[in-house]
């Protein structure tokens, strides 16, 4: 796929930060619909006032995604307009830290993060995959996971599980897809270390961890996507990790990882979005 000209794509997560940004490609890309999720229901009407009058027809869904029966019923609304969808980027995400997890409470970290992080993605991709493999031409599922979902990190346990399963399953699904001769639709998991978007305010850099750009990260994203690449990995400095896990007594690497390159302390000062009250 070179581009997304003439495709329909929906975004989850697309009020603001990388989700607009994954829009704004989209609608630079003339694609013949760009669809935007989200829950915030004044942020998304806000950019979608900024993004309508551009070359294609954008449209905004109100969704909880952790609910799924209400993305079932949207996703139902959607493809009724739409007749199929082409492209799906499964970017909304939360992310909970700064406490240990047994000082967490377990319904507003542990049970929103899995919710978000994990199930949601599934559910929109359910809800999708069958009109993706039934459309015509080239289709792509671009999931967007975590540096942490290869490495573990203190103060961030639960979201740390929260994208090793989305990982191990949008890794997964590729191999279905390949596996039941459904070439046309690949699927490509990001993962990045830190993004300077306000989800990770007060989350530090290290030595050969630098915060990321949000334009870089869905540049990089986006290219993968469009190739059907299985894995973009970004700074490639994460997958030092994934090699000394191979190669290392398990104390010898948390020495590397904390004193090293330095991940195991990052979170100590985070400070996030403020998590919004009941």
């Amino acid at each position: 796929m070179r581009s997304v000209k003439g495709k329909h794509v929906l975004v989850t997560g697309a009020a603001m930060g990388m989700g607009r940004l994954f829009a704004e490609r989209a609608i630079a890309e003339e694609a013949a619909a760009v669809v935007l999720w989200d829950i915030n229901e004044k942020a998304l009407n806000h950019t979608l006032g900024e993004l309508a009058d551009g070359p294609c027809a954008v449209t905004g869904y109100v969704v909880d995604i952790s609910d799924p029966d209400e993305v079932a019923a949207t996703a139902a609304d959607v493809l009724d307009d739409l007749g199929h969808l082409d492209v799906l980027v499964n970017n909304a995400g939360i992310v909970r830290g700064n406490a240990y997890f047994w000082e967490t409470d377990p319904e507003r970290d542990t049970r929103a993060t899995i919710a978000v992080n994990t199930l949601a993605p599934m559910f929109v991709a359910h809800a999708f995959l069958g009109s993706m493999i039934g459309a015509p031409g080239e289709t792509r599922l671009l999931n967007i996971s975590s540096a942490a979902g290869f490495t573990p990190n203190p103060r961030m346990s639960v979201y740390a599980a929260s994208k090793w399963a989305l990982t191990g399953w949008s890794d997964s699904v590729r191999l279905e897809l390949k596996q039941a001769g459904h070439d046309h639709v690949r699927v490509t998991t990001v993962c990045p270390y830190y993004v300077r978007t306000g989800m990770f305010d007060g989350a530090r850099s290290a030595p050969l961890l630098p915060i990321l750009d949000p334009d870089e990260v869905v540049d990089e994203a986006w290219t993968g996507m469009l190739v059907g690449s299985p894995f973009v990995v970004l700074p490639r400095t994460v997958l030092l990790s994934e090699m000394l896990k191979g190669v290392l007594p398990v104390g010898v690497r948390d020495f590397i990882a904390d004193h090293v390159i330095g991940v195991y302390r990052t979170m100590e000062d985070f400070t996030g979005r403020a998590v919004p009250e009941d």
